[in-house]
């Protein structure tokens, strides 16, 4: 992933917005494979560098940790797309003659995956998700499930290194990034709320 500096995310950025967008895609190279496997999934980030996770057992993405541990997880969202005539001020320039682009977030992980086959960790890593996700003692213990486990198999992946990219128009100036902000503020696209405030915050921060 190209990053240039004024794109640049810092590790605990990165880590955090991860850590509020915990759906991505896990990416398996394998050895000597055309193509590799991607795999969209749910994840857990804890606090200490771990990524946790589970997928089912005939997954094709086994294999491919199992030839080769290094694994990419990929998280993006917060993306807007930004008309060309956004980019000029009024009065600047002719509209027309703006040139378009697409703010976003986008974090890559790079993983050492260790898959978990015992039915204790499997536990863990389910009692783990499932807390995050329903809260305490919302549902039944996960080992009260244990018959069902062999339909699954767990992951650890433990983070080598964070490249995380905050793409919100950095290198223009503050005045064409505040016009693009009211510009945001005044459409409605899924994406536009969370890009606004992103953009607002590198400003102001």
């Amino acid at each position: 992933m190209l990053i240039h500096p004024w794109d640049a995310a810092t590790e605990d950025e990165a880590l955090d917005f991860v850590r509020a967008n915990e759906f991505g895609h896990l990416i398996a190279s394998g050895r000597d494979r055309d193509v590799p496997v991607v795999v969209p999934t749910q994840f857990l980030l804890t606090g200490d560098r771990e990524i946790l996770l589970h997928l089912a057992r005939p997954n094709p993405i086994w294999a491919a940790i199992e030839e080769n541990p290094a694994v990419l997880l990929s998280v993006a969202g917060d993306w807007a797309y930004i008309p060309g005539g956004w980019k000029i001020l009024p009065g600047e320039d002719d509209p027309r003659r703006g040139v378009p682009t697409t703010y976003y977030a986008a974090v890559q992980l790079v993983c050492h995956a260790e898959i978990v086959t015992d039915a204790a960790g499997k536990a863990e890593i389910l009692r783990a998700q499932i807390g995050r996700l329903e809260g305490e003692a919302a549902l039944v213990d996960p080992a009260e499930h244990e018959r069902r486990f062999a339909g699954i198999r767990g992951l650890r992946l433990r983070i080598q290194k964070v490249n995380g990219k905050f793409k919100y128009g950095g290198n223009i100036d503050e005045a064409h990034r505040r016009y693009v902000a009211e510009r945001l503020a005044g459409r409605a696209a899924p994406g536009d709320a969370p890009a606004r405030t992103r953009l607002l915050r590198s400003l102001d921060g």
